[in-house]
């Protein structure tokens, strides 16, 4: 098996066949090996039956369960379950071109140092997004980088999103814990960033990470997560997991200096951040979400102790 198409999901029978249907249609793909993994991350929705329906059009389709809430401990299962030597993710939201299967495998043999690649992503609003709303939307795996394929440095705070991520599972086999600190959102928590804590442990292996522009996908967003209840919560569980993904590939006394260092960068862009917007961070949505991100970010290492992130009993 050359590629297996993951796709966690948690109460996605109404989003998954839309995803399913495009599967179906993939072109150029009779030389390559692939399967559909259906994850389901302990659904309560009659997502049983519309995995029943679709095998009967999808010989390839496959469905398992995480009972364990949360994006990485379905993604863990993924790699688990996983037939193939890449595992492709698309959530239940994100719907790839007709082409996107054959660009996976593509990338693979002309990059094969490349350890993960992602995909580009467009978004597809179901309302028009609030003013200024760009400088936000990569936050919302929104990933338009160009038409050439960009190598991330090992340096890079920048790293492409789980949305159209591909990891061949040998490195995920090597270079990945069995547990890791984040976990993803869960009902009452928005806690995220657990793709990110798994590719800062790639990036820091000699694999390389890459975004691929042949691999488009288009992200539907709907109106709720445009609003302020969402938008808000969400950018605060962004920030605090900042602590784990900053300082991932540092230990000891080197990870207390860099966790100041950061804390004191972050105690500054707040300072600019609140000169610049005064007052306009109560009616403009934008910039309450990065004055969110950057508080968040800043009390993320007593927030992660306090929850018990840090010490292994959240």
């Amino acid at each position: 098996m050359d590629i297996t198409i993951a796709i966690p999901t948690y109460n996605g029978a109404a989003r998954l066949p839309e995803v399913l249907q495009q599967l179906q249609r993939q072109v150029d793909t009779e030389r390559i090996a692939w399967e559909i993994l259906v994850v389901d991350n302990n659904s309560s929705d009659n997502l049983p039956a519309v995995i029943s329906h679709y095998q009967t059009l999808l010989p390839r389709l496959r469905y398992c369960q995480e009972l364990k809430q949360g994006a990485g401990f379905a993604r863990h299962r993924a790699f688990g379950e996983a037939q193939g030597e890449l595992v492709a993710f698309l959530d239940d939201d994100t719907i790839p071109d007709r082409h996107w299967v054959s660009a996976v495998a593509d990338f693979a043999q002309t990059h094969p140092q490349a350890g993960a690649y992602g995909s580009q992503i467009h978004a597809d609003y179901a309302v028009p997004p609030p003013p200024n709303f760009a400088r936000i939307a990569p936050f919302l795996a929104i990933t338009e980088r160009g038409s050439i394929p960009l190598l991330y440095k090992k340096n890079s705070r920048l790293l492409p999103p789980s949305a159209g991520l591909v990891v061949r599972k040998a490195v995920w086999q090597q270079y990945i814990p069995a547990e890791m600190t984040l976990s993803g959102r869960v009902e009452g928590n928005m806690l995220t960033s657990e793709d990110l804590e798994m590719l800062s442990y790639i990036q820091g292996s000699p694999w390389e990470i890459w975004y691929n522009p042949a691999m488009e996908i288009t992200h539907k967003i709907p109106a709720a997560r445009l609003e302020r209840d969402y938008l808000i919560p969400f950018l605060r569980g962004i920030g605090y997991s900042r602590y784990v993904t900053r300082t991932i590939a540092t230990h000891g006394i080197k990870k207390y200096l860099l966790t100041l260092a950061y804390m004191v960068n972050d105690l500054k862009k707040i300072l600019l951040h609140l000169l610049k917007h005064r007052t306009k961070v109560k009616t403009d949505l934008v910039a309450a979400c990065e004055l969110e991100l950057l508080t968040s970010s800043l009390i993320s290492p007593f927030f992660l102790w306090r929850k018990g992130y840090l010490k292994g009993k959240r």
